[in-house]
């Protein structure tokens, strides 16, 4: 018992970091949703000029165009987070990071849901585009898509982090940010969304997703700390 005290402490404190983290990171992700609601011409006149020229830029190129669809269709949330469900099983059950794999499949779901929640809050309307290349319904910021690819591919890389070496590590980064970047680029020029809706899925979902990782390792902290009767650690 007298050991209890101190894991019970340091877990708050990584709590409130985790908190923390997520207020912080979430600011430029709100500053950005009230110039949209504001429709402030800085952010606005700036995306449809974006708009225009991606668009008419995917219309000049019918095998671009085509390419540019079916990464609409296998970047979907409802794919992407299938397969991230496939390498959270894979790690609980070959590597023996149960809790890890759990953390990761919640954390993805989770920020998925907070995402939706986010679109109905700023309700935003889709691009208006002359011939437009694809009609998608829901609001626009901010992108699920990139919301989601940023959330999956920072929890994913979570996960995998003890399992891997320095190459790994950076492959796996560098992985992740291709996948964010090539998302948020499709939709942009797909006329999907405003080049600001991508920005703010991006920063939304690594927000989420690293508030999450922080609260996430105090825990695991606290808990070892806790049955060891040690001083908790902090690790990645």
């Amino acid at each position: 018992m007298p050991a209890d005290p101190v894991p019970r402490r340091s877990l708050g404190r990584a709590l409130g970091r985790a908190a923390a983290y997520g207020v912080a990171a979430s600011v430029p992700v709100l500053v950005l949703a009230w110039l949209v609601r504001a429709e402030s011409g800085l952010v606005v006149d700036a995306d449809r000029a974006a708009v225009a020229a991606a668009t008419r830029f995917t219309g000049e190129r019918p095998a671009f165009e085509r390419t540019l669809l079916v990464g609409q269709e296998v970047l979907a949330a409802r794919w992407m987070n299938v397969a991230a469900m496939g390498v959270c099983l894979w790690a609980w059950r070959r590597r023996d990071l149960g809790s890890r794999a759990a953390w990761a499949a919640g954390t993805i779901w989770g920020a998925w849901a907070l995402g939706l929640g986010a679109k109905e809050l700023v309700d935003r309307a889709r691009p208006v585009v002359e011939d437009a290349v694809t009609v998608v319904p829901g609001s626009s910021f901010p992108s699920g898509h990139a919301m989601n690819a940023a959330a999956v591919g920072v929890s994913l890389t979570v996960l995998v982090w003890p399992l891997l070496g320095r190459g790994g590590r950076v492959a796996v980064v560098s992985g992740a940010t291709v996948l964010a970047l090539v998302t948020a680029a499709d939709r942009v020029l797909l006329g999907a969304h405003y080049p600001s809706d991508v920005v703010g899925g991006i920063l939304f979902g690594g927000a989420v997703a690293g508030a999450s990782a922080v609260g996430y390792h105090g825990w695991t902290s606290a808990r070892t700390a806790r049955s060891s009767g040690s001083a908790p650690r902090n690790e990645v």
